[in-house]
């Protein structure tokens, strides 16, 4: 739920330049001498009262919490004191995703090239299945925008249970009968949430507009500031009302005016594009893709436009970002900082605008770990699954070719350990995991104490494992663009940076070695927390996850350097 190549002489000889370095730097790949001390104690860190600056913000993922007071994972500190100038291995990240912008400045040498494929060519050159991969695989082909799981289970099953009262329903079919009642609930309460949603930001709109017409001719400028606002004095009760809105608008929006107003009319046109495609009974937008999506065996389709359809790139807008967390050149001076200086992104296109198919996440996965990926990154999420053994079964798989999948835990507050989210490792009725490689994350906000953990993340003991950085996150985004997101999938991208760096440098660890690697070396605190977003829903930080702690780079390898020695 979310983001061609010509043959020539040159651009083969590009290619295997490419593999040369890889391999040069294969071979001369160092694992750093370590002597450092891990942090810890974390509780005696006073809270950071003072607002982050811009610089901050674009790199608070790389902050040290004991040095900077903002709960980052000690990025540039694991830089400066431990890496240095050892060089990992390169290692293959799937971003299974929307789409990665792959052409993206800040992405150049940091994306995965197929050696075993000759572009352009038409063929399929190293007996894969997929004609000219030269940088991953888009399962998607020229679909963009797509149904909620919940609409599209509902489109198929209405014809066979609408009317139907529970008594009328044979024992075989009643499972499947209360999942249509549980979609058709869902797609109820989530359509007409977004129609009450639309008409009030719309309602917003027009009084904003109207406001802001009044006060501008007032002060003669539509670019009056909030300390022009705070002086103006109006003259009577309704130019009263206007100013007290804007303020609230200024305070709560955006300053300008004139941006708030562009901010309030993105809203209202994202609400319609969902009523448009999310809740649309009546979109056919997979026919462009040509298969069944509900045949697991149907595999010819698709294409190699890693970068979606779309000429303005917009719809890989989210695969870019996550792309970028983990692997934007780093000491370039331009754009964002990745994780892991050794990523090589293999773009994976599968989750659209809308809710993923479990047939495209279940071949997503084989299709990054039958191409050598080692860490693939999942950062999407759904309630409903009609196939979920496909995708079980697809992680499975990876568990047993070494390959960790890191994934985001969701957007929604809720405790994972009580409702069910796709994909994951276990159910809430069996907390047994299916693998030993899959890593959930939450999402952490940069305030330091009770607003530690993001308002929007899903926790859960059983079902979320860690939480790293995931709100206000800078990245790349499409067309040598940066920009600042938010999300449990920005939190999933930088664990997988940081598990890049770790299979690089001590490639012996296995995949399950790595992922609790991660949990046990990261950060804990006795700090109560607001979970939700709700000041009545709060909870020791140390009970909200698996590990109870936050991912921590400068820690992370200290301890795989001591496992490694010992493995």
């Amino acid at each position: 739920m979310k983001y061609s190549i010509k043959m020539n002489k040159q651009l083969i000889r590009g290619t295997f330049l490419v593999l040369l370095v890889s391999l040069l730097g294969a071979c001369s790949s160092q694992a750093p001498k370590i002597v450092s001390t891990p942090i810890e104690n974390i509780d005696s860190i006073p809270l950071k009262v003072v607002e982050l600056s811009d610089v901050q913000y674009k790199s608070w993922v790389e902050a040290d919490l004991k040095k900077d007071t903002i709960p980052g994972m000690s990025v540039q500190k694991a830089y400066a004191e431990i890496i240095k100038n050892n060089r990992p291995s390169p290692v293959i990240v799937a971003v299974l995703d929307s789409g990665v912008d792959i052409d993206h400045e800040d992405l150049e040498g940091a994306i995965w090239t197929n050696a075993d494929e000759i572009p352009g060519n038409g063929k399929d050159d190293d007996n894969n299945g997929f004609i000219d991969d030269v940088h991953g695989w888009n399962f998607l082909g020229d679909a963009v925008a797509e149904n909620m799981e919940y609409v599209r289970i509902l489109r198929r099953l209405k014809p066979k249970y609408e009317g139907k009262s529970e008594s009328s329903i044979s024992t075989a079919d009643r499972a499947e009968y209360n999942l249509y009642l549980e979609a058709k609930a869902e797609y109820e309460k989530e359509y007409n949430e977004t129609i009450e949603n639309r008409n009030y930001s719309q309602q917003i709109l027009n009084q904003v507009e109207a406001a802001h017409k009044a006060v501008s001719e007032e002060l003669g400028t539509e670019d009056y500031t909030a300390e022009q606002l705070e002086e103006y004095s109006p003259l009577t009760q309704g130019m009263q009302s206007y100013k007290r809105m804007l303020k609230f608008i200024q305070e709560n929006v955006d300053e300008n005016i004139p941006k708030a107003i562009e901010f309030i009319e993105e809203d209202i046109k994202m609400l319609n594009d969902r009523l448009e495609t999310h809740f649309n009974m009546e979109l056919k937008e997979r026919a462009k893709t040509g298969d069944d999506p509900y045949d697991i065996t149907d595999t010819n389709y698709g294409n190699n436009k890693v970068y979606g359809p779309e000429p303005d790139k917009k719809n890989v807008r989210h695969g870019t970002h996550v792309a970028g967390i983990i692997a934007a050149n780093r000491g370039n001076n331009i754009g964002a900082n990745g994780v892991a200086s050794n990523a090589k992104i293999m773009a994976i296109r599968a989750v659209p605008d809308g809710d993923e198919y479990d047939k495209d996440i279940a071949l997503g996965i084989r299709y990054a770990v039958d191409n050598g990926a080692k860490v693939i990154n999942t950062s999407f999420g759904k309630y409903f699954s009609p196939n979920p053994e496909w995708v079980y079964n697809a992680i499975k798989y990876a568990a047993e070719n070494d390959v960790l999948i890191v994934n985001a835990a969701g957007n929604e507050g809720l405790n994972l350990d009580n409702k069910m989210v796709y994909p994951n490792d276990q159910t809430p009725e069996n907390s047994s995991e299916i693998a030993d490689n899959f890593l959930t994350v939450g999402a952490l906000n940069y305030e330091y104490g009770s607003g530690l953990i993001a308002d929007f993340s899903n926790y859960g003991k059983a079902n979320v494992d860690v939480f790293a950085p995931g709100t206000k996150i800078w990245s790349t985004t499409p067309n040598n663009e940066y920009e600042f997101l938010q999300g449990t999938s920005m939190a999933a991208p930088a664990v997988s940076g940081v598990a890049a760096l770790i299979r690089g440098y001590y490639p012996q660890l296995s995949a399950a070695q790595v992922k609790q690697i991660i949990m046990d070396s990261g950060l804990t605190t006795n700090a109560t927390v607001i979970l939700g977003g709700d000041r009545n829903n709060t909870r020791k930080f140390r009970e909200i996850s698996t590990s109870g702690k936050m991912v921590n780079l400068y820690n992370a390898l200290i301890l795989a350097d001591q496992i490694a020695k010992n493995n």
